[in-house]
């Protein structure tokens, strides 16, 4: 009998030992928060996997082109001015084209205010402009010889010449309704192509 004691005593204290290891096994997953409730623990809070934030859209630069309108100087003297535009190639296509159209629709009302002006008739209109890997054709209406007398004609010439050559390193050449130009305006100013600076020395 006391062997027999002896081993339901040894197997009880076994089962005792296997269950209590699988107690302190299980308390590894579970613990027991404010409320009694038991659950699964949680990682540690610097463990905790966070939503990572889509990487922002790299900003595209801007590029401006360089406008020619009529203005004063510091001195009050009457010289043209460069006035930066931001160039958006979705509306224009080219810098050459997007600073000559910006030419044509003449100064914002902020550049006004600034004393900004044109000699470049209102009713110009741009017909066309062709640009090829050789040169640029700007091809304008017969508003733009119009009007104004031999001083406005030089004036909004150097305008359009000033603009297209800050914008292009082709030769650009001007165009009245489609007929390259060689005498502008009723004053008859000559005009020698590719234009550029020296155009109405002639």
């Amino acid at each position: 009998m006391r062997k027999n004691d002896e081993r339901r005593f040894f197997s009880i204290t076994l089962v005792i030992i296997v269950i209590g290891l699988c107690l302190m096994g299980l308390s590894k997953y579970y613990n027991r928060d404010n409320n009694g409730i038991s659950g699964p623990l949680l990682p540690k809070e610097d463990e905790l996997t966070t939503q990572q934030e889509p990487p922002k859209p790299i900003e595209k630069e801007k590029v401006y082109v360089n406008v020619y309108f009529i203005g004063q100087n510091a001195n009050k003297e009457e010289v043209y001015k460069a006035v930066n535009r931001e160039y958006d190639e979705t509306i224009d296509g080219s810098k050459i084209k997007f600073a000559i159209n910006s030419l044509i629709s003449g100064p914002k009302s902020a550049e006004k205010a600034k004393g900004v002006y044109t000699e470049i008739p209102p009713a110009t209109k741009v017909i066309s402009i062709n640009e090829t890997s050789a040169e640029v054709i700007i091809n304008l209406n017969s508003a733009f010889e119009q009007g104004g007398g031999t001083e406005s004609l030089y004036k909004r010439l150097y305008q359009l010449i000033k603009t297209a050559k800050r914008n292009t390193t082709k030769p650009v050449y001007l165009y009245i309704d489609g007929s390259k130009a060689e005498v502008i305006g009723g004053e008859g100013i000559m005009i020698t192509q590719p234009l550029n600076e020296n155009s109405l020395d002639g």
